[in-house]
């Protein structure tokens, strides 16, 4: 079967619109020259040929933006705002947008813009049409209210595919519904507070900490090998034990799923991510430069060499459970992953690995990502992290394993969390697709409803909601988990919860969501009993790791940052988060 590049099946796709115009102009140049004599020369059949698109798109233009008009007087709306660059097809916003990626602060661009556009607008890069919106009542109305009348939509498919298939964060409609059914009952109350794997995994966190003796280590790595090995062992019931690998002799006890070394599978994990996130920054025109070859192969059959046989061997002991219960009545035992939900509801291979790639990816780098910015945001305010010490304590005491109830109590652990999941969301920005031409409401009272036409990519970042001043009030970009618990709370959050969005919201809101929660608590917790000082080694820091000088002249919180945060699929830490624990002296 042959398999087409994204760059040849984006030129297939693109054919008519590349052959038609000059096509035409043939067919007519033939016409005028046979019965009138004219365009005969070399030089009027080139400028025909160039003119014929010029004419063609500009004739296409004009017609749709009738059809847009029509539409317009139809709803009474509005046209969202668009920003004009400077060259054709505005070409050159698309050059800016590829160019912040090395030293730019995560939708900071996107700030700029709404300091100057407002919270609502809009950009047409080479024909293709973003909405963006900064604005919780439209994502109220995108995500829950009026969700049916949008989508991921094919946009972002075409995009992500390569990766994630036909999983839950790829489909839409039926498909969907059918993955989100499937996984729903794994992340059960009593499932995700079965907390034996994060202890498991917590012990060897801790050993590698004490291993250290005071020295740096990398804690962004470290957190990623602990949810590495949790989501694994959760989701598939088959570690990959990376955090062995840091463990004097512990390399060979390493994962022995076939050749797939812990640090190469998580390696392409972030790969297949980063590159998908390319594609955006480079769309509208990202297949051209995949043309020869789809960038995610390599790394996706990395990932499907490790699943694959884990699938298999699940696929095979589940025909085993149904012929034993059909021959002698045994019963078939509860299902102790996710993928063994899975295999119990279908025994189609390709979508059991889509789905486990889909929830894979949650699974690990959201919550690695959390963890290592919390523990940053905590070397930064001695004072959060003694009195944060102090609430574990007091609840947990200094060797218990905590429990659900334990956390249930323990209101500053989740305001900590909460509050770096406003600062630092796990996925910043996020899209959705218009299905119908529809409006969303006006930002200004009176005002007539923006317009969003069919087939519309509506972008919106929680990242930049969760710094708006008039949200948050004016200490909205400083880290401070009370306001999650003093009458900020009931002031700002209460009566607008679409301000916070850190799992999304509506029915797609995310279902590992208190499975995230437990997971952070648990290793905080573990963390904060062994440990009562936290420094962070600036000393260690790799070079390509620090913020860029330009930085410290910025307001906001480019200019207090101590690290480079970095967005692919996800958040995290540029050259990682190098820190020093010291060994509890003290219970309280």
């Amino acid at each position: 079967m042959v398999v087409l590049t994204p760059g040849l099946s984006f030129l297939l796709q693109n054919a008519p619109s590349l052959f038609v115009p000059p096509a035409l102009f043939l067919v007519s140049a033939h016409v005028v020259t046979r019965f009138l004599g004219v365009l005969n020369t070399d030089w009027s059949r080139v400028l025909g040929f160039l003119l014929s698109y010029l004419v063609f798109f500009g004739l296409r233009n004009f017609l749709l933006g009738l059809d847009e008009k029509r539409k317009l007087r139809e709803l009474g709306a509005v046209r969202v705002p668009e920003i004009k660059g400077k060259w054709p097809w505005n070409v050159d916003l698309l050059l800016a947008r590829m160019g912040r990626k090395k030293d730019g602060y995560p939708l900071a661009a996107v700030e700029d813009l709404a300091a100057q556009y407002g919270y609502v607008f809009s950009t047409n890069i080479l024909g293709e049409r973003r909405i963006i919106t900064l604005e919780p009542s439209h994502l109220k109305i995108i995500l829950a209210t009026e969700f049916q009348k949008y989508e991921k939509g094919d946009i972002w498919r075409r995009r992500s595919q390569s990766v994630l298939g036909s999983g839950v964060f790829a489909v839409d409609g039926d498909l969907w519904k059918f993955h989100r059914s499937m996984s729903r009952p794994f992340f059960s109350r009593d499932r995700i507070s079965d907390f034996e794997t994060f202890e498991r995994h917590s012990e060897v966190v801790l050993s590698v900490i004490r291993g250290r003796c005071g020295l740096p280590i990398d804690f962004q790595d470290l957190v990623g090998r602990f949810t590495l090995d949790s989501a694994t062992e959760f989701l598939l019931g088959d570690c990959v034990h990376s955090l062995r690998k840091l463990i004097p002799g512990g390399a060979k006890s390493a994962s022995q799923n076939g050749d797939v070394d812990p640090d190469t599978f998580a390696q392409a994990l972030f790969e297949v991510q980063a590159q998908v996130s390319k594609r955006g920054r480079l769309a509208p025109v990202w297949p051209l430069f995949e043309l020869f070859r789809d960038k995610t192969r390599q790394n996706v059959k990395i990932l499907h060499c490790f699943i694959n046989p884990i699938i298999q061997r699940a696929l095979e002991r589940q025909r085993s459970q149904k012929e034993a219960d059909e021959r002698h009545g045994v019963a078939i035992p509860e299902q102790t992953s996710l993928l063994d939900e899975l295999v119990a509801l279908t025994d189609d291979p390709k979508l059991i690995a889509d789905e486990t790639v889909n929830i894979l990816i949650a699974g690990r780098d959201t919550t690695a990502g959390t963890l290592s910015f919390l523990v940053y945001l905590l070397t930064q305010h001695a004072d959060v992290l003694r009195r944060l010490r102090n609430e574990v304590l007091q609840h947990v005491g200094p060797t218990r394993a905590p429990t659900a109830g334990d956390f249930r109590d323990m209101k500053f652990l989740r305001a900590c969390i909460n509050e770096t999941l406003r600062l630092f969301p796990p996925v910043p920005g996020n899209m959705r697709w218009s299905v119908q031409a529809t409006t969303l409401p006006p930002v200004e009272p009176g005002g007539k409803p923006f317009y969003i036409p069919a087939g519309t990519s509506v972008m919106y970042s929680d990242m930049v909601i969760h710094k708006r001043k008039d949200l948050w009030g004016p200490d909205a970009d400083e880290f401070d988990p009370d306001r999650f618990l003093d009458e900020r709370l009931h002031k700002y959050l209460t009566p607008n919860p679409f301000i916070f969005l850190p799992f999304n919201a509506g029915p797609r809101i995310c279902l590992g969501q208190q499975f995230a929660y437990n997971e952070i608590s648990y290793l905080i917790v573990r963390l904060l009993q062994a440990f009562d000082d936290i420094e962070f080694a600036s000393d260690a820091q790799p070079a390509a790791a620090r913020p860029p000088a330009s930085w410290a002249s910025k307001g906001g919180r480019i200019g207090i940052e101590m690290i480079k945060p970095k967005v692919e699929f996800t958040m995290y830490i540029e050259g990682g988060l190098h820190v020093r624990f010291r060994e509890a002296r003290t219970e309280v």
